[in-house]
């Protein structure tokens, strides 16, 4: 679990794609110190597992497996490209964002980038799978970071970033065009499916109480 604070830009050392699967190498000076095999690190909003770490050249290794390439834009990385990076939450953290697990439900597209006073607004393509969960001053993480939704458009949503937060996270560099990682917030999700279910659930009960009538006419109990 994650909160979508990022900590640190990371940079891609290394990614070696193999048939189902590839593994990365990522420079990081700060996480480094902390990390130990086995933790959890959000890498552009993607939780990896460490594998491996090289104190001495502040170098953190990740496998990442082909359902993970295919879903995220990971694959797309290449030597140099920078990252954003965020430890797994701890219980004595502050959380700053909102709750983001790491799951990314699907890859979204830059539009528009355009400046709003001192900030800039971003408008990004949306899959329908993201954007039926996306509400305006609701919760979104992109590329691991935690956002407001600003706007909710028929295939797209806008945000706002600050200077600081264009300075410290990837998508502050990202070009219009640039692929992103979409996570919408998960208690979004819960909500949607309680509410999926409650209606099923009436349509249900609706349905055995017409079978429950039709079977009392017929048997002469009521006319």
């Amino acid at each position: 679990m994650f909160t979508g604070l990022i900590i640190e830009l990371g940079e891609v050392v290394s990614l070696e794609k193999k048939t189902e699967s590839a593994r990365m190498s990522i420079k990081a000076s700060g996480i480094v110190k902390d990390a130990t095999p086995g933790d959890s690190i959000a890498v552009n909003g993607v939780c990896l597992t460490v594998t491996k770490l090289l104190t001495h050249n502040s170098e953190l290794f990740f496998d990442v497996s082909y359902e993970t390439l295919k879903s995220t834009n990971l694959g797309n990385l290449k030597r140099g490209d920078r990252v954003n990076l965020e430890p797994s939450l701890k219980l004595n953290s502050k959380v700053g964002g909102h709750f983001v697990t790491g799951h990314v439900e699907d890859i979204g597209k830059i539009r528009s980038k355009t400046p709003s006073g001192n900030a800039l607004r971003i408008e990004i393509e949306t899959p329908d799978n993201v954007l039926r969960y996306l509400v305006e001053k609701g919760s979104v993480a992109v590329d691991g970071i935690s956002l407001t939704v600003v706007d909710v458009l028929k295939d797209a949503f806008s945000v706002v970033i600050i200077p600081h937060t264009a300075k410290m996270t990837t998508i502050g560099f990202k070009n219009v065009g640039d692929t992103v990682n979409l996570e919408p917030d998960i208690l979004g999700k819960y909500v949607a499916k309680f509410l999926t279910g409650s209606q099923q659930s009436a349509v249900s009960s609706q349905d055995k109480d017409k079978e429950l009538l039709s079977a009392l006419k017929q048997s002469g109990f009521i006319s």
